[in-house]
């Protein structure tokens, strides 16, 4: 059987695939999902969810870092990979041994398509397009403030979310407007932040952890934008996390009302 991933690249597969390592935490959480319990044998060490799967499931480094011989001790016949959230070097090392299927989602289509594909190769149809009708629902009647939002992903250096990211379109369905009209992950300084003038400055709790503390510090500093933490899961985290995006997109926009 052949598949053609998000990239491009195309895979072979004799069979279902029946030892599967994800290197992506969303796509962890959505495999969960699918039920392949039994499947999935290695997972990240930032794979958090679910729970149960990061106590118990052999874990093969950081999403960035991956040790590669405990990948090959382990004999995978299928691993899942992201473009962004992946090393170029080490998927092509990987792929020398094992078929490796990348996504590449900077869109909600192409997290739709996503779910689809893998739902194809892992014979989880069914529980697939479930999930992909649940989303559509979850989807519905969301609000368009066109509040003019700057999405921040680090702290130092301060990065931000620009357009095509899979954070801009979330940005958009949530209503918002990314005041940002550069691509990818900017290093922003902070009199570019100033000449931005977003009404919102989001502070992510991922990949940086922004706390309490750094909110009143870029409040200080930043005194004409309202300075909010965000949870960055339900911001950028495609799969099956996206059943609860749009909820808390919706009491996002309700609480700026009040501020």
């Amino acid at each position: 059987m052949q598949y053609t991933d998000q990239t491009g690249h195309i895979i072979q597969l004799a069979q279902r695939p029946r030892r599967i390592i994800s290197i992506v935490p969303s796509q962890t959480e959505m495999l969960h999902y699918l039920g392949l319990e039994k499947e999935v044998i290695g997972i990240t060490k930032f794979c958090i969810h679910p729970k149960e799967w990061f106590q118990k499931k052999d874990r093969v480094g950081g999403t960035k870092q991956l040790n590669i011989e405990k990948i090959k001790r382990l004999e995978p016949d299928l691993i899942l990979g992201n473009k962004e959230e992946n090393t170029k070097e080490q998927i092509e090392e990987l792929r020398e041994y094992f078929p490796v299927w990348l996504s590449d989602v900077d869109s909600i289509d192409r997290a739709i398509d996503l779910i689809d594909q893998i739902g194809i190769i892992t014979n989880t149809i069914p529980k697939a397009q479930q999930l992909i009708h649940q989303i559509f629902l979850a989807q519905d009647d969301l609000p368009k403030s066109n509040k003019r939002v700057l999405y921040f992903i680090w702290h130092e250096p301060k990065m931000t979310a620009g357009k095509n990211t899979f954070i801009d379109a979330m940005l958009n369905e949530a209503g918002f407007k990314n005041v940002l009209q550069v691509p990818r992950y900017p290093e922003l300084s902070e009199e570019d932040i100033e000449a931005l003038s977003p009404e919102y400055i989001f502070l992510s709790s991922e990949p940086f952890p922004f706390k309490e503390k750094h909110r009143i510090a870029y409040q200080n500093r930043f005194p004409n934008a309202k300075v909010i933490l965000v949870d960055g899961e339900l911001f950028s985290w495609y799969g099956s996390r996206l059943l609860h995006s749009f909820d808390y997109f919706r009491e996002l926009n309700e609480g700026l009302l009040l501020l």
